[in-house]
């Protein structure tokens, strides 16, 4: 089983690695979703609760989402909603392969009546979104210049990492 962890978590790095390659401008900074990904994988290597999993599984599935609406736009395509769409695509993808793999649906792996999984994936997806929120609105206050070095990655993984541990102590 440790193997198995230890093989999805080199797979997982990998992906990162080579989504990260061609990104020149993206939505999403390329060194943040090779982050989150690496997190998930550590967090499942490491045997932490699917909830906090799935926080980690939501964040890289808007991250993907909005790192392939901001290479749609590059390409100059005229598509409506781009960014919506996009992650929408991800979500499809994900959600359905998370229950064929046996991953989610497990009737006892719940939290609050919902798969761990899948809350986690939910509340991921809305902290990630409102990290980026956070971070576009103190570029804009602050003269569109960062604060911090590297903002962009510092505060998604803040987030998820604060909110990471408020699961650790409810679970």
């Amino acid at each position: 089983m440790k193997t198995l962890l230890k093989i999805k978590f080199i797979i997982v790095l990998i992906l990162g690695y080579l989504v990260a390659i061609p990104a020149q401008v993206q939505a999403v900074c390329p060194v943040c979703t090779v982050a989150v990904g690496a997190g998930l994988g550590i967090s499942r290597w490491l045997g932490i609760d699917d909830s906090i999993a799935g926080l980690w599984i939501g964040a890289l599935a808007l991250s993907s989402g909005l790192w392939l609406a901001g290479w749609v736009s590059q390409k100059e395509w005229d598509l409506p909603k781009k960014e919506w769409l996009a992650g929408s695509l991800f979500y499809f993808l994900l959600i359905p392969t998370l229950y064929l793999l046996g991953i989610a649906g497990n009737p006892l792996n719940t939290l609050w009546g919902i798969d761990k999984i899948i809350l986690g994936i939910v509340i991921g997806t809305g902290v990630f979104a409102a990290s980026v929120v956070v971070d576009k609105r103190l570029r804009l206050v602050n003269g569109n210049q960062v604060y911090l070095y590297y903002q962009k990655v510092i505060l998604p993984m803040l987030f998820l990492s604060i909110v990471s541990f408020i699961f650790h102590l409810i679970t």
